[in-house]
């Protein structure tokens, strides 16, 4: 075991990782409030670039075993620590309930890594926090247990919708080791977790939020030249629940006498089937395919475009969006935002005041672009309602406050 060290442990898949800039805001808000600790990853980052974000955060970062087998000595060692610690044996059979349940490589994976985590973290670790409530959560979970130690996470989108209702469940209850609280960041997040929790206080809504000052003021919007293309920019990942295959669909409907651009930034597991398909529709001279952007690079793109578009969608796995924070950001910038009523979008965005929410299809996404292109006007009133809901009810702060006070009581053992 290693020395004193930081008394909170944070958890994370990867670090850094450019589609997660909500965390390393988080963390960066969090450390700048007092709170010492390490990050342990789960995975090598694989991003080849980094936002200026990730360099403020001062602590150390700690790789686990991404694979079992890709370090065989270091998990042997752990093991050897780990099976001597107070809470191995209920760790173990708690694992063992589990994997009867989800019976997967992934599920042994979540147990070794636990292990690792369990025998390496410092001796003064007080409590663990983990970003993420499927896969993270459990290693937290499964160490937490061995250490004797409380635990506690920050759930999303994904980690909530697709995870089984057992398995969510027994994280929220006192009497299956479940977490001393958690953190989500959408209310209808909240609300789903506090029905499965044995306690509803045990589960903050706590809005992620925009720390403002790391944007620029919005750009004077009044200059557009008449001449100029109509340009359209979406921020996300290329996965199905972004919507991005609908909206090429949506882009082959807009008339002819519409001169328009659209730039994506993001990777993607979708890249390359998605270009092929834009080529297929002769879309292709209308598009920029960015890839992977810093901040910097995507404030930008947001400062020079008419119009900002994420057609979210329910995936057919039930993944689907919470409350992106890139809608935050273009809000900041003052950006015109068409989007869908998906999940917790409607609790930024009310329809026809701080921006457009269309149905998730083809036809109406086209029949939004255009009603915003030809009246441009009313896209500026709506973007100036978003940004003055932004300021006030969506600042970083408030959220963090909340935040540093559950975990300064988690690692004073008040909560």
């Amino acid at each position: 075991m290693n020395a004193k060290g930081p008394n909170l442990a944070v958890l994370v898949k990867g670090w850094p990782r450019l589609s997660e800039t909500f965390i390393a805001q988080e963390l960066v808000a969090l450390q700048n409030a007092g709170h010492s600790f390490d990050i342990w990853s789960l995975r090598h980052p694989t991003d080849t670039k980094r936002h200026p974000l990730h360099d403020k955060f001062r602590g150390q970062v700690h790789y686990l075993p991404e694979y079992l087998y890709d370090e065989p000595n270091r998990l042997d060692a752990a093991r050897g620590i780990a099976v001597h610690l107070p809470g191995y044996e209920a760790a173990y059979r708690i694992f063992r309930k589990d994997l009867r349940r989800d019976p997967t490589h992934n599920r042994i994976r979540r147990f070794g890594q636990a292990c690792v985590l369990a025998a390496e973290l410092p001796a003064g670790t007080r409590a663990l926090y983990a970003h993420f409530l499927h896969t993270p959560s459990s290693v937290a979970r499964y160490a937490a247990i061995m250490r004797d130690l409380p635990w506690s996470f920050s759930a999303h989108a994904k980690d909530i919708w697709t995870s089984p209702d057992w398995e969510k469940r027994e994280k929220l209850q006192a009497v299956t080791y479940g977490a001393t609280f958690g953190a989500t960041c959408t209310a209808i997040g909240a609300d789903h977790l506090r029905g499965l929790a044995d306690d509803p206080d045990r589960v903050d809504l706590i809005y992620h939020g925009l720390d403002l000052s790391r944007f620029p003021e919005p750009p004077d919007r009044t200059e557009r030249a008449n001449n100029s293309p109509f340009r359209m920019l979406s921020v996300g990942r290329l996965v199905e629940k972004k919507g991005f295959d609908r909206l090429l669909d949506a882009f082959a409907l807009l008339p002819s006498s519409l001169d328009w651009f659209w730039t994506h930034i993001g990777g993607g597991a979708l890249d390359r089937e998605l270009r092929s398909y834009a080529s297929s529709r002769g879309l292709s001279d209308r598009i920029t395919w960015k890839g992977a952007c810093d901040q910097p690079e995507v404030v930008a793109e947001m400062r020079q475009s008419d119009l900002f578009v994420l057609p979210s969608r329910i995936a057919t796995d039930g993944d689907r969006d919470g409350l992106p924070n890139v809608l935050m950001e273009a809000a900041s910038q003052r950006l015109p935002i068409l989007s869908t009523p998906v999940s917790a979008i409607p609790e930024f965005i009310q329809n026809g005041t701080h921006g457009i929410l269309s149905r998730d299809e083809p036809t109406a996404l086209a029949d939004a672009i255009i009603e915003v292109a030809e009246n441009p006007e009313n896209a500026a009133h709506m973007a100036d309602a978003a940004y003055t809901r932004l300021l006030a009810e969506f600042r970083m702060a408030p959220g963090i406050a909340r935040l540093s006070k559950r975990l300064n009581e988690m690692c004073a053992g008040l909560i």
